[in-house]
């Protein structure tokens, strides 16, 4: 250990306390600074994200999205934007986490923890945009067929969603399919730290189809449809986290610089 690093870890806690505060201080600028932004080009980002149902309607004569109160539309703008300036701003944030961590971290510690900052993002980008590009198309098509014309004298059924409502929808689910695909890093960071072994996550498989099941049963809104959509890739994704963690070795009780 160097006598830098012995200097840092004996630094009194009051000190380590104004590091956190300075940490995140610069992540609450790149967050606003991010949102910021992001609101100014709401408009663009509301183009992106409402394009797959665009595209899901045979015909977009009198096709629109709505609003029922004045207030709707700006705080639904203004929620996208906090959605997107997290997205923004998270490379940020998690640089400013590491910075905080790392002095107090072994070498062999900070070099096993750059890897987890790298993939988590990276996981979550994946499972953003697998649902809106794999799954937005085909459940909005799936949805979209329950229109009618109103046959035999009845009235037509006809799609007119609140722009909110839309919106939340997409984001709560992007949001779900992007934390849900961090399951690589945790059950690699389990197995690593000795938590968990290998072996149980492979005899485990039953207990964990029924867990991922439920997992999308809650984290999703309430249809078979979004359910089956995030618990195949999930589920996938385990039987890739036990691929990964066959060449994880455990971290030993005690580590030398």
């Amino acid at each position: 250990m160097t006598n830098k690093e012995n200097e840092l870890r004996s630094q009194p806690l009051i000190e380590h306390i104004y590091e956190l505060k300075r940490r995140l201080i610069y992540s609450l600028i790149a967050f606003f600074i991010a949102t910021g932004i992001c609101y100014y080009f709401a408009a663009d980002v509301y183009a992106f994200l409402v394009q797959p149902l665009a595209d899901s309607f045979p015909d977009l004569t009198n096709r629109r999205l709505i609003y029922t109160s004045l207030t709707e539309a700006f705080l639904t703008y203004l929620k996208l934007a906090v959605f997107a300036g997290i997205f923004l701003s998270f490379p940020v944030i998690a640089t400013q986490f590491y910075l905080f961590l790392a002095p107090g971290l072994y070498k062999n510690e900070r070099r096993a923890l750059v890897p987890y900052l790298v993939a988590a993002p990276t996981l979550f980008l994946i499972g953003a945009a697998f649902v809106y590009y794999m799954i937005f198309p085909a459940a909005w098509k799936f949805f979209l067929g329950f229109e009618s014309n109103g046959l035999h004298g009845g009235l037509p059924i006809q799609l007119e969603a609140k722009v909110s409502d839309y919106l939340n929808l997409v984001m709560h689910l992007m949001l779900a399919f992007g934390l849900s695909f961090q399951l690589p890093v945790v059950l690699v960071f389990l197995v690593r730290s000795g938590i968990v072994r290998l072996k149980t996550l492979k005899r485990g498989r039953r207990y964990a189809i029924v867990l991922i099941v439920i997992v999308a049963a809650f984290i999703t809104p309430p249809d078979v449809f979004s359910q089956i959509a995030l618990s195949v890739p999930l589920y996938m994704l385990y039987e890739i986290s036990i691929l990964l963690c066959r060449n994880v070795k455990q971290e030993p009780e005690e580590t030398e610089l």
